[in-house]
């Protein structure tokens, strides 16, 4: 796995460098330039983003078991996203680390952590997929039909179809069949607690029944994701090129799938630039322009992400493990 994360690094990095070379660092660097007083304005904007989220992770893990503050989870899901944007791990890592800490906290326990972590995962994904369809409806009615809508629109399908899936297996039992091979790895690992993992498919589906949190966790993913049109709305004007809030949702609607398509490389790097070059130019902007674009956003992602990990290893030392035989919590030998 790690030989494959650097694979999958070292492709990334490559691809940003030739971006670089090819479009021109110094164009690219005056456009981060010009667009420099919108860079202060996203990072305290993006904090909306990261409240609706927060919110709707709460409301999936919070079904008959104490409450955890808005707080706590405000401070998960910042966790969350820089380790996944910052650290050399596929975009799923923030999620892993997180739900160990959650666990943690007032004795929640890995079943209900997990299966929480999941259902946001999964609503989120979906959330995800309709606010890219509503973007190409957009798109439809601002652009003629070319080559690039109709590829778009096949990735779209093809993004409905793994949606679907993802959903659907957990329904049909996925996560039991998961569920049984935690166990015999942990049987064979020789770890302490697992017995606490099993019940995680039963978990999970009593979760997705409380229609009403369902709901209203799939409505705050998707104010969170929409949030983002202002993000690149602002970034855009600043750096002399102004577009719509119709053009800017369907750039930010594109170039956000196409950063989820790239998961496998750490931070989508050259990924997600190559996303808002391709959606772009539709809108008549330059590479150079949708280049600098995601850069910026990778500076709010930094400026959010470095505090992130401070207060991720804050709640590492803080958050106490409570005793195996209260929470009957998974753990390695000999961790305290």
């Amino acid at each position: 796995m790690r030989q494959l994360t650097f694979i999958a690094g070292a492709f990334g990095i490559g691809l940003t460098i030739w971006m670089l070379g090819r479009f021109g660092l110094h164009d690219i660097l005056r456009l981060i330039a010009a667009g420099g007083w919108s860079i202060p304005v996203i990072i305290i904007f993006h904090a909306s983003q990261v409240c609706v989220s927060a919110q709707a992770w709460r409301l999936l893990a919070q079904s008959g078991r104490p409450r955890l503050s808005f707080t706590d989870f405000f401070a998960l899901r910042c966790a969350r996203e820089g380790i996944n944007n910052l650290l050399p791990v596929a975009q799923v890592g923030g999620e892993v680390i997180t739900t160990r800490l959650m666990a943690r906290r007032e004795n929640l326990g890995i079943r209900r952590a997990a299966a929480a972590t999941i259902c946001d995962l999964t609503i989120e994904l979906l959330s995800q997929v309709t606010f890219t369809l509503i973007g190409l409806g957009v798109l439809f009615c601002l652009v003629n039909r070319s080559h690039v809508t109709d590829e778009l629109m096949e990735s779209a399908g093809a993004a409905v179809a793994l949606g679907a899936v993802f959903f659907g297996s957990q329904y049909l039992g996925a996560i039991s069949l998961v569920e049984k091979l935690l166990v015999r790895i942990a049987a064979h690992l020789g770890w302490d607690g697992v017995e606490d993992i099993r019940g995680l498919h039963a978990e999970i589906i009593a979760l997705y029944r409380t229609h009403e949190n369902s709901l209203r966790a799939g409505a705050l993913q998707l104010l969170g994701w929409s949030l983002g049109t202002f993000e690149v709305f602002l970034v855009l004007t600043a750096m002399g090129h102004p577009l719509s809030l119709a053009d800017s949702f369907v750039i930010e609607s594109v170039g956000q799938a196409a950063k989820s398509a790239g998961f496998a490389v750490p931070g989508a790097l050259g990924v997600s630039e190559g996303g808002y070059i391709i959606i772009g130019s539709l809108f008549g902007l330059s590479p150079q322009v949708g280049i600098a674009l995601s850069l910026i956003k990778r500076l709010r992602e930094i400026a959010w992400g470095l505090p992130s990990l401070v207060a991720w290893q804050v709640m590492e030392i803080r958050w106490i493990r409570p005793a195996p035989s209260t929470t009957g919590e998974m753990h390695l030998p000999g961790q305290s």
